[in-house]
């Protein structure tokens, strides 16, 4: 379990992979994204999270660069994730969509490239990609996103290469029970996106007893839940307060009770789609 904000989880192939870092749904280019960069960095961020459906890798780039010239740091400090987007699943597309993702960042590699969505009869071919791209040292590590069990059985059946990370859906109505163990089993990291399930469970009552009972906010309440339970989490936020406060995590702990609470909100609820039944 990760302690501190820049502290790591280790991937099975031994890179280091933050616990803790910034995602960026739905935030547009320009320089209102920018800032965020810079900010999260100031404040001890090391990893940020893009794709390129996102379209907004440029102002992540340009964030990065300017993070790095405030702060002295150097790129091999920051973990920086994209995801190949379903179109350009296929195996000379994922190449040429890694170079243009990189080309758009102003970076020379990845730590982290994603396949962003499971589309049938197309992800194998991708993965094949990502192997070549580990393989010839172009990427730190490769992954999945939205991989169900099933999914994850079928890659790994002729893979050479086991996933390192699964990055899902994951919050308080989602807890992905199964999943989550056979990850584990399997040693293969999960990875939370929409953690706040976009906002949804900030009024949720339950939430709010245990936020004033650690005296902490429901956002903090929902991360630290992630981080006992060894999720990789991105919470996303432009705003500098918000940024520094997801991060406040390491300076109170939740009893197994308050864990076992949280886990029993479940509903297997998704504000995303299912990653077996979706057509884009």
């Amino acid at each position: 379990m990760i302690t501190h904000l820049q502290d790591t989880v280790t991937l099975h192939n031994g890179i280091q992979m933050p616990g803790l870092g910034l995602g960026v749904f739905k935030v547009e280019e320009g320089p209102t994204l920018v800032q965020a960069v810079i900010t999260a960095i100031q404040h001890g961020y090391r990893s940020i999270d893009t794709a390129a459906i996102y379209a907004n890798e440029e102002s992540v780039g340009e964030g990065i660069r300017q993070a790095l010239a405030a702060t002295g740091l150097k790129r091999e400090d920051l973990f920086i994730t994209s995801k190949v987007w379903n179109a350009d699943l296929g195996y000379e597309a994922t190449l040429a969509a890694y170079e243009t993702s990189l080309q758009k960042l102003g970076l020379d590699y990845l730590d982290l490239y994603l396949i962003h969505w499971p589309v049938q009869g197309k992800y194998k071919e991708a993965w094949r990609a990502l192997e070549a791209l580990y393989a010839q040292g172009r990427v730190k590590a490769i992954g999945v996103s939205n991989f169900q069990i099933h999914h994850l059985q079928d890659v790994m059946s002729d893979a050479t290469i086991k996933p390192m990370v699964n990055q899902v859906e994951f919050h308080p109505r989602l807890t992905q029970k199964e999943l989550l163990q056979f990850t584990k089993e399997h040693g293969i990291q999960l990875e939370a996106w929409s953690p706040l399930m976009q906002g949804e469970l900030l009024d949720t009552p339950e939430l709010k007893d245990l936020a004033a009972k650690y005296n902490k906010s429901v956002a903090q309440i929902i991360l630290r839940w992630d981080v006992q339970h060894g999720v990789v989490t991105i919470p996303k936020s432009i705003k500098e307060h918000r940024i520094i406060e997801n991060a406040a995590l390491f300076d109170f702990e939740l009893s197994q009770d308050d864990m076992d609470r949280i886990d029993a909100l479940n509903q297997n609820l998704r504000v995303g789609p299912d990653p077996d039944n979706f057509d884009f």
